[in-house]
């Protein structure tokens, strides 16, 4: 992480700066904008200001110069500004249209980001679709995928973007965008993305059948997946706030309420009267009048004052009401039950935290120059 990021003395709680510049990089663009809860599509100057981490503000904690490049990954800011200068908008445009027609946008898009970039990478390997023929099997084929949605909001954009300006811009780079413009909609932080990141022609079922978290875990292999990937405890916890949003089926977490690790009882790190909801909702999966109904779940922002992107994922669990058991496990340990409990009673700190982790997820093993490709179509293997 220190490599990545740069802190600035006078703004030690609040500006972060994301990568480390080289003195002899020659700055393709002056202006700068910030990691912000919400989006300054206008760019803004940076200006100081000093604070406390306590009460500072997520709409000014980070300062990125556009057109730069990163040494690491070789993506950099603005990156289509001259090929395809309106792929962010257009980015942008639909994922807004995609919000209001489906209120499962938000969830399904980070859903996919995650479960791309987890695997080998963001490289939009997980968008493949199975090619039999081929003897090519997908990774969303696979038992911890079978639940994705979103594909279609993906194809939607790539085809849009394709008619402005053809195999230019990446099903990679347009995942982590729609991804990151769900967020802001929901109430989320807008956080700074390169781009430039190439597509895989390859899929990866293997990994994404063992290596992806599950909600089953304890916290010790939950850290240790996370570790792997290069995030640490206060990362991992923040990642995981993305469970704020969305709903969660009854087969995920029907295995606590009753027959809890084969006991005969129920997860007792379960609240009594929470784990009464929990059996009311899974309880009316039968069904009624001979038709055949949708699996119930339970919304992850039940008892939220709001639903959109907030803290109450973080008081659930510090009040022993989490859904997933993977998720309640996060106060099992102390050193994430701390930032459990900061981000319940901060949620600047939390805005500002997640902000940061998204743009570390993002930017995992990407593909650039002869290592990737640029496809037509995101769920075809070339």
């Amino acid at each position: 992480m220190a490599k990545r990021f740069m802190v600035s003395a006078v703004l030690l709680a609040l500006v972060t700066c994301l990568f480390q510049r080289n003195q002899k990089t020659k700055f393709l663009h002056a202006t700068s904008f910030f990691v912000s809860s919400k989006p300054p599509f206008s760019r803004t100057l940076f200006t100081e200001k000093s604070s406390s981490s306590s009460s500072s503000s997520s709409d000014d904690i980070g300062m990125i110069s556009l057109g730069i490049r990163d040494p690491l990954t070789g993506l950099e800011f603005d990156y289509y500004r001259e090929n395809c200068p309106r792929s962010e908008r257009i980015v942008r445009s639909l994922v807004r249209q995609f919000h209001i027609a489906r209120p499962d946008a938000t969830p399904s898009l980070l859903r996919l980001v995650f479960h791309d970039c987890f695997v080998q990478g963001c490289d939009a390997s997980v968008l493949l679709d199975s090619a039999e023929a081929e003897g090519f099997q997908s990774e969303k084929d696979t038992q911890p995928n079978e639940t994705l949605k979103g594909f279609e909001l993906i194809e939607l954009i790539k085809a849009e973007i394709e008619q402005e300006c053809p195999e230019i811009v990446s099903c990679a780079d347009i995942l982590v965008l729609a991804a990151r413009e769900a967020v802001v909609l929901s109430g989320g932080p807008f956080y700074p993305l390169h781009t430039g990141r190439r597509d895989s022609s390859m899929s990866f079922p293997e990994i994404a059948s063992f290596e992806l978290p599950n909600p089953h875990d304890g916290i010790i292999k939950t850290l240790f997946s996370f570790a792997s990937r290069g995030f640490n405890e206060r990362e991992t916890v923040a990642l995981l706030g993305a469970h704020n949003v969305g709903i969660v089926h009854c087969k995920f977490f029907h295995n606590r309420l009753y027959n809890f690790g084969g006991s005969g009882e129920p997860d007792p790190s379960i609240e009594p009267e929470f784990l009464d909801l929990l059996r009311s909702k899974c309880n009316n999966s039968r069904a009624r009048n001979g038709a055949t109904m949708e699996e119930p779940g339970m919304l992850l922002n039940y008892g939220a004052s709001s639903p959109e992107f907030g803290t109450h994922y973080f008081r659930s669990l510090v009040q022993g009401k989490g859904i997933l058991y993977a998720d309640q496990q996060l106060m099992a340990s102390e050193g994430t039950a701390q930032w459990v409990r900061a981000y319940a009673a901060d949620g600047p700190m939390f805005m500002r935290d997640f902000a940061q982790a998204m743009m570390k997820l993002s930017n995992l093993r990407v593909l650039t120059g002869p290592l990737g490709e640029i496809r037509r179509v995101c769920s075809m293997y070339p």
